[in-house]
């Protein structure tokens, strides 16, 4: 399927897109090959497969839970610049 200047023309429209002569006929033939590719794709006998939403079945890998010690909170705050009561002291963003 051969797009016409006016087609790619209203694409890059839609894209916002600014598009110089040169640049409107390299997209022309690119996106004529990518639809091209799609009228082939639309030929391959699909009737046997089933529709799924992914090609492989997902599965979450994660680590079991395991209690670990933690530092303390004098350890946490050696190296804040400034601190306040047990807590890290930063400058107010927000007034």
């Amino acid at each position: 399927m051969k797009l016409s200047r006016e087609e790619v023309k209203h694409i890059a429209l839609l894209a916002r897109l600014g598009l110089s002569e040169e640049e409107m006929e390299r997209f022309r033939g690119q996106l004529s090959n990518i639809l091209e590719n799609f009228e082939v794709l639309k030929q391959v006998d699909t009737s046997d497969v089933p529709p799924t939403a992914y090609p492989i079945s997902l599965e979450n890998v994660v680590r079991e839970d395991e209690a670990a010690p933690s530092f303390t909170q004098s350890e946490i705050l050696a190296n804040a610049p400034r601190q306040e009561e047990g807590c890290f002291r930063v400058r107010a963003v927000l007034e």
